[in-house]
């Protein structure tokens, strides 16, 4: 069975990705674009959240549609990998942070609604996630800290994901708030893709590259904008490179979903 991907900007094509086939999905929230092939010598499905040439921006996501997508095709569990700026000033530009707590306050999808499946009153399998610990499945996470190890990238274990909206970045008094809940790092996509594959009860975890320092996190010293952009292209080889280890755990284990869902219909 097939482990599902989900990469961001700078990553619109997954290196070492092999026998790609495009695969459209109708689900009941729009078309999703998926890509079936091979992984590390693994069934893997492949879903660029913004497209090749960034053409949807973070408030183009289509979440719903893509969740239900890879579960429709047979996802086990889902990787999400996500470049992300540092609101510890602690991370090492270019490391990796494999998070395990979240905060996503808002829980609103890009257009405004909440983030959720549950959205008819009546559906038989409406319920609620019941988080005992984290928001992400410890097995997955525990395969991208063996392939972050493996292939010998800098990798923190653990820390808080902070969701924030794009398209726009952050103010330094939003990024000191951030701070001061314990965020580390913080994108604007992958409070949604948590949240959703809970409700699928999909096992996902998320996987951060770091490519700047968020709003006044150095004072005085803010990121350039070129050394982003030039660690944003790096982020798809470092991503592979853990995709390959971390699919190869996977292969021998069933990773559990995080968390609980109890359905109405079925408690």
């Amino acid at each position: 069975m097939p482990i599902g991907i989900i990469t961001g900007s700078g990553t619109y094509a997954l290196p070492g990705f092999e026998g790609a086939e495009p695969v459209p999905v109708k689900t009941p929230f729009g078309e999703a674009s998926v890509t079936r092939g091979s992984c590390a010598g693994l069934d893997a499905l492949h879903l660029s959240r913004h497209h090749a040439g960034h053409v949807r921006l973070s408030n183009h996501v289509a979440h719903r549609a893509n969740i239900w997508a890879l579960r429709e095709l047979g996802a086990t569990a889902v990787i999400g990998c996500t470049a992300c700026g540092a609101v510890d000033p602690t991370l090492d530009l270019g490391s990796l942070v494999v998070f395990d707590d979240l905060h996503f306050p808002s829980n609103r999808l890009p257009d405004g609604s909440l983030c959720t499946f549950f959205a008819e009153p009546g559906d038989p399998l409406r319920g609620h996630w019941i988080l005992h610990g984290g928001p992400f499945s410890e097995g997955v996470r525990q395969a991208l800290l063996a392939g972050a190890s493996g292939a010998d990238h800098r990798v923190r274990d653990g820390g808080t994901y902070g969701h924030v909206d794009g398209p726009r970045f952050n103010t330094p008094v939003e990024v000191a708030q951030l701070a001061a809940c314990g965020v580390v790092a913080v994108s604007q996509t992958g409070g949604p893709e948590a949240v959703l594959c809970g409700e699928l009860e999909l096992p996902f975890s998320l996987i951060g590259y770091v490519t700047d320092y968020a709003n006044e996190v150095k004072p005085g010293d803010p990121t350039p904008v070129a050394s982003l952009i030039e660690l944003m292209g790096r982020s798809g080889a470092i991503f592979a490179d853990v995709l390959r280890g971390a699919l190869a755990r996977l292969r021998d284990r069933s990773p559990s979903a995080a968390g609980t869902v109890y359905r109405f219909e079925q408690g």
